[in-house]
Protein backbone atom coordinates (compact mmCIF):
# COMPACT_ATOMS: atom_id res chain seq x y z
CA UNK A 1 0.00 0.00 0.00
CA UNK A 2 1.39 3.18 -0.97
CA UNK A 3 1.61 6.27 1.50
CA UNK A 4 -1.41 8.34 2.70
CA UNK A 5 -2.06 11.77 4.40
CA UNK A 6 -5.26 12.18 6.40
CA UNK A 7 -5.74 15.69 7.96
CA UNK A 8 -8.96 16.08 10.69
CA UNK A 9 -9.25 19.70 10.89
CA UNK A 10 -10.86 20.90 14.50
CA UNK A 11 -11.73 24.71 14.04
CA UNK A 12 -10.77 26.84 16.93
CA UNK A 13 -9.73 23.85 18.93
CA UNK A 14 -7.95 26.23 21.64
CA UNK A 15 -4.32 24.97 22.00
CA UNK A 16 -4.33 25.90 25.92
CA UNK A 17 -7.37 23.60 26.46
CA UNK A 18 -6.55 21.10 24.15
CA UNK A 19 -3.16 20.40 24.83
CA UNK A 20 -2.81 21.59 28.60
CA UNK A 21 -6.44 21.91 31.18
CA UNK A 22 -8.06 19.53 29.16
CA UNK A 23 -5.59 16.99 27.97
CA UNK A 24 -6.93 14.26 30.08
CA UNK A 25 -10.28 14.39 29.03
CA UNK A 26 -9.07 14.02 25.52
CA UNK A 27 -7.67 10.23 25.27
CA UNK A 28 -7.58 9.85 21.46
CA UNK A 29 -6.00 13.09 21.25
CA UNK A 30 -3.90 12.58 23.91
CA UNK A 31 -2.91 9.11 22.48
CA UNK A 32 -1.71 10.78 19.34
CA UNK A 33 0.39 13.55 21.05
CA UNK A 34 2.14 10.66 23.45
CA UNK A 35 3.03 8.48 20.12
CA UNK A 36 3.88 11.23 17.78
CA UNK A 37 5.28 14.44 17.81
CA UNK A 38 3.21 17.99 18.32
CA UNK A 39 4.08 21.59 18.89
CA UNK A 40 1.94 25.04 17.90
CA UNK A 41 2.40 26.50 14.30
CA UNK A 42 1.74 30.55 13.59
CA UNK A 43 -1.44 30.87 12.10
CA UNK A 44 -2.05 33.77 9.70
CA UNK A 45 -3.34 37.05 9.71
CA UNK A 46 -6.24 37.66 9.88
CA UNK A 47 -6.50 34.35 12.34
CA UNK A 48 -10.27 33.34 11.00
CA UNK A 49 -11.77 30.37 9.57
CA UNK A 50 -11.97 31.68 5.93
CA UNK A 51 -8.81 32.33 4.64
CA UNK A 52 -6.64 30.61 7.31
CA UNK A 53 -7.88 26.77 5.80
CA UNK A 54 -7.61 28.06 2.47
CA UNK A 55 -4.01 29.27 3.20
CA UNK A 56 -3.17 26.30 4.55
CA UNK A 57 -4.11 24.09 1.42
CA UNK A 58 -2.51 26.33 -1.11
CA UNK A 59 0.36 27.74 0.77
CA UNK A 60 -0.68 31.30 -0.89
CA UNK A 61 -1.06 34.00 2.17
CA UNK A 62 -4.18 36.14 2.52
CA UNK A 63 -3.05 39.02 0.60
CA UNK A 64 -2.06 36.27 -2.48
CA UNK A 65 -5.52 34.90 -2.47
CA UNK A 66 -7.51 38.41 -1.87
CA UNK A 67 -9.04 37.28 0.48
CA UNK A 68 -9.76 38.24 4.32
CA UNK A 69 -12.80 36.77 5.65
CA UNK A 70 -15.80 35.34 5.13
CA UNK A 71 -16.89 38.78 3.57
CA UNK A 72 -15.04 40.66 1.32
CA UNK A 73 -14.72 43.52 -1.44
CA UNK A 74 -15.92 42.92 -5.11
CA UNK A 75 -14.80 46.39 -5.77
CA UNK A 76 -12.65 49.19 -4.88
CA UNK A 77 -15.47 50.42 -2.24
CA UNK A 78 -17.51 49.25 0.89
CA UNK A 79 -20.85 48.94 -0.43
CA UNK A 80 -20.38 45.64 -2.70
CA UNK A 81 -19.31 42.64 -0.35
CA UNK A 82 -19.84 38.76 -1.14
CA UNK A 83 -19.22 36.10 0.85
CA UNK A 84 -15.86 34.29 0.00
CA UNK A 85 -16.65 30.77 -1.31
CA UNK A 86 -14.80 28.03 -3.69
CA UNK A 87 -14.92 30.45 -6.32
CA UNK A 88 -12.73 32.68 -5.06
CA UNK A 89 -9.95 30.41 -5.14
CA UNK A 90 -7.31 30.20 -7.78
CA UNK A 91 -7.86 26.54 -9.63
CA UNK A 92 -5.17 23.65 -9.23
CA UNK A 93 -3.40 25.66 -6.28
CA UNK A 94 -4.64 23.58 -3.40
CA UNK A 95 -3.16 19.91 -2.17
CA UNK A 96 -5.89 18.07 -3.66
CA UNK A 97 -5.93 19.77 -6.84
CA UNK A 98 -1.94 18.85 -7.34
CA UNK A 99 -2.05 15.64 -5.61
CA UNK A 100 -5.75 14.74 -8.22
CA UNK A 101 -3.77 15.54 -11.47
CA UNK A 102 -0.72 13.31 -9.93
CA UNK A 103 -2.85 10.52 -9.79
CA UNK A 104 -4.00 10.41 -6.32
CA UNK A 105 -7.56 9.85 -4.94
CA UNK A 106 -8.54 12.73 -2.39
CA UNK A 107 -11.44 12.82 0.00
CA UNK A 108 -12.33 15.88 1.23
CA UNK A 109 -15.13 16.61 4.00
CA UNK A 110 -16.82 19.67 5.03
CA UNK A 111 -13.19 21.72 4.22
CA UNK A 112 -14.16 25.65 4.34
CA UNK A 113 -14.45 27.27 0.91
CA UNK A 114 -15.46 23.69 -1.00
CA UNK A 115 -18.72 25.09 -1.54
CA UNK A 116 -19.95 25.42 -4.17
CA UNK A 117 -18.60 21.55 -4.75
CA UNK A 118 -16.19 21.61 -7.22
CA UNK A 119 -14.72 18.55 -9.46
CA UNK A 120 -12.10 16.64 -7.22
CA UNK A 121 -10.37 13.18 -8.66
CA UNK A 122 -12.31 11.42 -5.84
CA UNK A 123 -15.21 12.85 -3.22
CA UNK A 124 -15.95 15.97 -1.67
CA UNK A 125 -18.84 17.18 0.65
CA UNK A 126 -19.10 20.75 0.86
CA UNK A 127 -18.74 22.93 4.02
CA UNK A 128 -20.47 24.79 6.80
CA UNK A 129 -21.04 27.83 3.57
CA UNK A 130 -23.72 25.57 2.14
CA UNK A 131 -26.88 27.40 2.53
CA UNK A 132 -29.04 24.68 2.00
CA UNK A 133 -28.48 20.75 1.39
CA UNK A 134 -32.04 19.95 1.29
CA UNK A 135 -32.06 22.24 -1.87
CA UNK A 136 -28.67 22.67 -3.19
CA UNK A 137 -25.94 20.00 -4.28
CA UNK A 138 -23.38 19.71 -2.03
CA UNK A 139 -21.36 16.93 -3.34
CA UNK A 140 -19.02 16.01 -5.77
CA UNK A 141 -19.81 13.75 -7.10
CA UNK A 142 -23.88 14.77 -7.36
CA UNK A 143 -24.68 11.08 -6.65
CA UNK A 144 -22.49 10.89 -3.26
CA UNK A 145 -25.22 12.87 -1.55
CA UNK A 146 -27.78 9.92 -1.93
CA UNK A 147 -25.37 7.29 -0.72
CA UNK A 148 -24.61 10.25 2.74
CA UNK A 149 -28.40 10.21 3.23
CA UNK A 150 -28.55 6.88 3.51
CA UNK A 151 -25.72 6.69 5.55
CA UNK A 152 -26.97 8.82 8.40
CA UNK A 153 -30.98 8.08 7.47
CA UNK A 154 -31.88 11.77 6.59
CA UNK A 155 -30.61 15.40 5.88
CA UNK A 156 -27.11 16.04 6.14
CA UNK A 157 -26.38 19.59 8.43
CA UNK A 158 -23.08 21.72 7.96
CA UNK A 159 -23.25 24.07 10.40
CA UNK A 160 -25.14 25.32 13.50
CA UNK A 161 -28.73 27.60 12.72
CA UNK A 162 -28.47 30.97 14.86
CA UNK A 163 -25.18 30.16 17.25
CA UNK A 164 -24.84 33.20 18.33
CA UNK A 165 -28.01 33.20 21.10
CA UNK A 166 -28.55 32.46 24.54
CA UNK A 167 -30.54 29.36 23.72
CA UNK A 168 -27.50 26.86 24.88
CA UNK A 169 -29.43 23.57 24.99
CA UNK A 170 -30.52 23.59 21.15
CA UNK A 171 -26.95 25.31 20.05
CA UNK A 172 -25.40 21.85 21.91
CA UNK A 173 -27.87 19.69 20.77
CA UNK A 174 -27.18 20.69 17.00
CA UNK A 175 -23.60 20.64 17.24
CA UNK A 176 -23.72 16.95 19.11
CA UNK A 177 -26.00 16.17 16.31
CA UNK A 178 -23.46 17.45 13.73
CA UNK A 179 -20.10 16.48 14.60
CA UNK A 180 -21.87 12.77 14.94
CA UNK A 181 -23.10 12.86 11.27
CA UNK A 182 -20.17 13.95 10.55
CA UNK A 183 -17.60 11.23 11.78
CA UNK A 184 -19.84 8.88 10.57
CA UNK A 185 -19.70 9.95 7.05
CA UNK A 186 -15.74 10.20 7.51
CA UNK A 187 -15.67 6.63 8.40
CA UNK A 188 -17.47 5.41 5.91
CA UNK A 189 -15.47 7.39 3.03
CA UNK A 190 -12.38 6.58 4.87
CA UNK A 191 -13.00 2.80 5.12
CA UNK A 192 -14.92 2.26 1.49
CA UNK A 193 -12.66 4.69 -0.81
CA UNK A 194 -8.98 4.07 -1.87
CA UNK A 195 -7.84 7.25 -0.76
CA UNK A 196 -4.40 8.56 -0.65
CA UNK A 197 -5.42 12.13 0.68
CA UNK A 198 -8.22 12.39 3.27
CA UNK A 199 -8.90 15.54 4.78
CA UNK A 200 -12.04 16.32 6.84
CA UNK A 201 -12.84 19.99 9.40
CA UNK A 202 -15.20 19.89 11.79
CA UNK A 203 -16.67 23.41 12.80
CA UNK A 204 -18.56 22.26 15.77
CA UNK A 205 -15.71 23.34 18.15
CA UNK A 206 -15.98 27.20 16.40
CA UNK A 207 -19.94 27.44 17.22
CA UNK A 208 -19.47 26.09 20.95
CA UNK A 209 -16.64 28.53 21.61
CA UNK A 210 -19.02 31.28 19.96
CA UNK A 211 -22.02 30.50 22.26
CA UNK A 212 -20.33 29.13 25.32
CA UNK A 213 -16.61 31.40 25.85
CA UNK A 214 -18.16 34.18 27.60
CA UNK A 215 -19.88 31.79 30.77
CA UNK A 216 -15.55 30.39 31.02
CA UNK A 217 -13.80 33.97 30.55
CA UNK A 218 -16.19 36.37 32.57
CA UNK A 219 -14.08 39.28 30.65
CA UNK A 220 -14.76 37.78 26.99
CA UNK A 221 -16.55 40.34 25.08
CA UNK A 222 -20.16 39.27 24.60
Amino acid sequence: MSDRLAIIGLDCAEPSLVFDRWLNDLPNLRSLIHGGIWGRLRTIDPPITVPAWSCMATGLDPGQLGIYGFRNRTEYSYDRMATADSRWLPHGEAVWDVLGAAGKYVVLVGVPQTYPPFAVRGDLISCFLTPDTGRLDYTHPPELRDEIEAVIGGQYQTDVRDYRTDDRDRILAEVYAMTAQRFAIARRLSTSRPWDFFMMHEIGLDRLQHAFWRFMDASHRH
